[in-house]
């Protein structure tokens, strides 16, 4: 086979798989031989040739025989020196996310590995990420950054290290000569940790703070741990003062982290802090379709039926990454059985995620959990009191009752101080209505809903 054919072959692949999966996974492979029947390529990491191998490796074959080449078998390698070769004599195209190897500027930084799925263009934006997701944008571009540090937060599996690695490949991208370090507070401890005990602090000082760009992930790691966060404090002075950009993620606002110190949880606040609110149904449901198109791209014979995506959205709300990993339990269960994925067969094969999702929520519970939330007494959320303080946390509650329970709005209006059914369906109206519009009311009735559902 020739560079040739195999040019007409990577422009039938981009036709096949979408061009957002051929810049990903397939624009970074070259081929080097044909031997034996089987066609030998080149990959920048043991990663992308697994997953190019496990979810490619059939259209490729396919599309190989298509084009008259005598291959019964295709097979990836990493080479060291592969970012430097190219079809055609050629290299490859700005587009390509994952080549490690071919970011000399940055290699030599103790980071942590990106992972080469962890794009943007693999980031499904919803109203609950769209914020955060415009803000880490704007700062891997490089234009018109108004604020610094960026502080992304969250709970688990909402996209935060997605938003990182993201920024991180798009900066890399632009600015091949930058020095970009990413990496995880616990990493920054250890390496903190370890110059301590060799007497090398000096080293870790100038390596920390001679950075274009400093990324650290999960930030919340080291409150509490006075040393690290006073080297921390002073790595973050010395970046901000010569003008560097700092992007860090938490899973709490700052100034939740009882544990951080003072003056860096006031040195964040001084930049852009966004939330990454919990998924929506509409954002659930874009997560599934994409990641139901790539696997559908990889395969062509994978079948879901109508409605089974809409199913999971509506019955799986945990988080993000539990609703990938219902999908790809489907898929790969559908592929061993070589069946349609039906409705029935979400049920059965997600039996015990469904189970986790439905359990049956009370007025109790919802009044009780309300209250704490809101930190109110129970008294005089059901009782007559019209203060402030107390009306939208009561809403709040009749919202939760309305949507969560089968109660009636009579049977409601009665558990919550033997109110009118129409005070109820008020309360609830209002509350959608701010939902749409207030986006700390979103994140309470979200939380809330999750906090009731566990």
């Amino acid at each position: 086979m020739t560079n040739e054919t195999w040019g007409q072959v990577r422009n039938a692949l981009k036709t096949s798989v979408g061009e957002n999966n051929f810049n990903a996974w397939i624009d970074p492979i070259r081929f080097v031989s044909l031997d034996a029947s089987t066609a030998h390529f080149t990959v920048p990491t043991n990663f992308i040739g697994s997953w190019v191998s496990q979810n490619f490796g059939d259209v490729i074959l396919r599309h190989l025989i298509s084009a008259g080449v005598p291959v019964e078998r295709v097979e990836f390698n990493v080479d060291a020196a592969h970012a430097s070769k190219a079809v055609n004599g050629t290299k490859a195209p700005a587009a390509t996310p994952a080549q490690p190897e071919a970011r000399r500027s940055s290699d030599d930084l103790p980071g942590a590995t990106l992972n080469p799925a962890y794009t943007f263009a693999n980031f499904v934006v919803g109203k609950p990420n769209e914020l955060a997701h415009a803000a880490a944008r704007r700062v891997a571009e490089g234009r018109d950054v108004t604020f610094n540090p960026l502080f992304l937060y969250g709970g688990v599996g909402l996209g935060k290290t997605h938003l990182m690695h993201a920024i991180a490949w798009e900066l890399r991208e632009r600015s091949p000569d930058a020095r970009i370090l990413y990496l995880s507070a616990e990493q920054f401890m250890y390496r903190f940790v370890r110059a301590l005990r060799e007497q090398d602090t000096m080293t870790f000082k100038q390596l920390f703070r001679s950075v274009d760009v400093l990324m650290v992930d999960d930030v919340q790691f080291i409150a509490g741990k006075s040393s690290t966060q006073e080297e921390f404090f002073h790595t973050f002075n010395a970046l901000i003062e010569e003008g560097r950009q700092i992007i860090i993620s938490g899973d709490r606002s700052p100034v939740d982290m009882e544990d951080l110190d003072a003056r860096i949880a006031s040195r964040l606040q001084c930049g852009l802090v966004v939330d990454l609110h919990p998924t929506d149904y509409e954002l659930r449901l874009g997560v599934l379709q994409h990641k139901a198109d790539l696997a559908r791209a990889a395969n062509p014979s994978i079948r879901i039926a109508e409605g089974v995506l809409e199913f999971i959205a509506q019955k799986v709300s945990t988080n993000i990454r539990v609703i990938e990993g219902a999908l790809t339990r489907l898929l790969a269960f559908a592929d061993l059985v070589n069946k349609e994925i039906s409705l029935e067969m979400a049920q059965d094969c997600l039996a015990d995620i469904l189970r986790a999702s439905d359990r049956k929520v009370t007025m109790d519970e919802i009044i009780k959990k309300t209250c704490e939330y809101y930190r109110i007494k129970q008294g005089d959320l059901v009782g007559p009191s019209r203060a402030r303080s107390v009306a939208r946390p009561r809403q709040m509650a009749m919202y939760l009752c309305k949507k969560l329970t089968p109660r009636s709005l009579p049977e409601i209006a009665r558990r919550i101080g033997g109110r009118d059914h129409t005070t109820v369906l008020y309360g609830v109206r209002k509350i959608e209505e701010l939902i749409a519009v207030d986006s700390q009311i979103a994140e309470d009735a979200e939380l809330l809903r999750r906090m009731l559902e566990e």
